[in-house]
This record gives structure tokens, sequence and C-alpha cells, in this order.
């Protein structure tokens, strides 16, 4: 599948460093910054990486940074300053710094796949309100991080009906802590790194993340229990590029990244696919964990309230910023529904 890149129109000439720092010179360096280690989730920069060091003859590097240049939810302002070239970030971590993009995290969208993701967050960030959005932060949108639907992982006693998640604090954001909040839990927001702590020690009774996330910050190893079909919704979570450098480019470095982009993404739902979800029913079944499956009935009606009123809220508040909010939605129901 191909898929078309943004272009900003911002363009202010920006210096990069190709020299002097343990790179030949002519060789182009760009830094990324990730945080919290290798694992699914940033297998498409670890691929686009390789691609581009391929397609280059090794003219064109990425230097991957898990956490050495930026706390995750300073990525954004780190890019919008040129302090480095690439980086990842989810659009829950700071709202109102990115709201086109945060219509991708409304809870029961209907999203099946991660093929299906990919395909609608692209479409998004094709569209003229997300490019606007993200320019103002100088940044381009690359290529988004496809996660399957969340589900909850915790400790103490099982939440066997929806009633029971009636005041349990869950780590959740976005969309999907928006549904829970509609069930009676309270969600609270915080850094993929510090969630296993906050579990630990009992700030939070329960997290939502993807499987790959449970496994790689360490949730899985104190939990009880999980939830095998709530599946509220996900997070969006993008890999964008600084479009000063973007635009620095000679247009063979330029053509080499944009032309990787389809690969990476193939790449990396591939490995989340075949990877990550056959190694999660095992990982759950070494550690004895409880799977608690709920009812269509209960998950119809969970739909119900929330959906509906989630959507309209969220194309309310950001109509009232400016944003073409119904048309966003709208853009998103229709990719799916194609």
């Amino acid at each position: 599948m191909k898929h078309k890149l943004l272009k900003s129109s911002t363009i202010i000439a920006v210096s990069l460093t190709l020299a002097g720092e343990g790179i030949a010179a002519g060789v182009t360096e760009w830094n990324v910054s990730l945080w919290g280690k290798r694992r699914a989730f940033t297998e498409h920069v670890e691929r686009l990486a390789e691609l581009l060091d391929e397609k280059t003859n090794g003219e064109f590097v990425l230097n991957l940074s898990y956490g050495g240049l930026s706390k995750n939810r300073e990525n954004l302002d780190g890019i919008s300053v040129g302090a480095f070239e690439m980086a990842q970030f989810c659009a829950g971590y700071h709202p109102d710094k990115n709201p086109s993009i945060t219509v991708l995290e409304l809870p029961f969208l209907g999203v099946t796949s991660l093929e299906q993701e990919v395909e609608v967050s692209m479409a998004v960030y094709q569209s003229q309100a997300a490019i606007d959005d993200l320019a103002r932060w100088n940044a381009t949108l690359l290529m988004p991080s496809p996660l399957p639907q969340y589900n909850i992982i915790g400790k103490g006693d099982a939440p066997q009906t929806l009633a029971d998640f009636e005041g349990m604090a869950v780590r959740a954001t976005g969309g999907v802590g928006r549904a829970l909040a509609a069930v009676g839990a309270v969600p609270t927001s915080m850094s993929a790194t510090e969630v296993r702590q906050a579990l630990d020690s009992g700030v939070v009774s329960a997290v939502a993340f993807a499987p790959h996330a449970h496994m790689s910050f360490g949730t899985i190893e104190s939990a009880t229990w999980w939830t095998t079909n709530l599946n509220p919704g996900t997070v969006n979570c993008p890999v964008v590029v600084n479009t000063d450098a973007l635009n620095d480019l000679s247009d063979d470095n330029r053509e080499a990244l944009l032309g990787s982009v389809d690969e990476s993404l193939d790449y990396y739902v591939e490995n989340y696919n075949n990877k990550t979800m056959a190694a999660w029913g095992p990982a759950l079944d070494e550690r004895n964990i409880e799977r608690i499956t709920y009812s269509e009935e209960a998950l119809a009606a969970f739909r119900e309230a929330v959906a509906g009123p989630a959507a309209a809220a969220w194309i309310e508040e950001n109509s009232a910023r400016g944003l073409p909010a119904q048309e966003l939605y709208d853009l998103v129901i229709e990719t799916i529904n194609k």
C-alpha cells in the first residue's frame, strides 16, 4: 500500500550538524528522539534507519536515541525548536498542542486491524487541518505507529462486570480514558515509563496499554487479570520530522526517506501481528493471569453510552478551537467504512 507524505508550507532555513562528531564529511545525520527501549512500537523507525543506510550507502544516518534527547512528552517541543530532526510522540500526551489528530483517539471508532489503523491515520495526516495544526510546531507528519485496541491489565479484585470499574484508578489517556470514565473508573495520565512503579505502589490499580507495552514496561509482571475484549479505543502516536530539516535534505535523501515509509510500516505491522501477538497469550499463561471476557450485551451498552457522546463533545470542543472538527470526524468514519 502507498501512503503520501504531507508537505508543510513553512520553510525556514536551518543548519544541520553533518560532520565533526563521528560522522564523515558529506554524511547527513539526523537525531531521532524515542523513549523506553526498542520494542514493537519502534520497529518502523528501526527499519527506516536500516533502509536509509542501505539506499544511501551510509550517507543518510538516523541516530536513534531512547530517552537520551528528550522526555517523551516534550518531543514535539524539541521538534519545534530543531533540537532533533525526528521524533515519536502520542497525541494524548498534549491534546491542546495537536488537537487535529486526537480525533484518532476517540473511543469505539470501529477500527479492526493495524492495516486499517494505518489507512485511517494517514487519511487524517494528509488533511489540511492536520498539516496546518502540526505546522505550528514546525513539524511534518511522517507516519503513524499503529496500535491495536487497548485492554486493561490490573492487580487485585478483577472487574467481572463493567460496574466493577467504579472508582478504580486506571492509567489511561485520550479517548480510552474518557471511555473508562463513563463506567466510573478514574483515568490517570502518566508517562509509560512511570506506569510500572505506579501499579506496584498502588497509585493505580490497572493500566490501559496495547500488549507490547504491557510486556515492554513490565505491567504484566505484577498483574493478576487482563480484559480480553473491552477494546475501548487506542492511542495515536505519530513519527514527525522537523520541517526545516526535511526541506534542507538533498533530493536523493528526501526521496530515500519518503520512499521508505511504506516498507517501514509494512515491516512494523508484520512484526506486531506475527511476533508480538503470538507471544502475548503464552506470556499471560506463564504468569497465571486471569482473562476477563465481557458479554456482547454489556459491551454494546458500553459502546452506546460512550461513542456518540464522546464524538459529539470532541466535535463541539474542537470546532470552538477553529478546527473543521466535523469534517475530520467524518473523514475518519468514511475511511473506516470504505
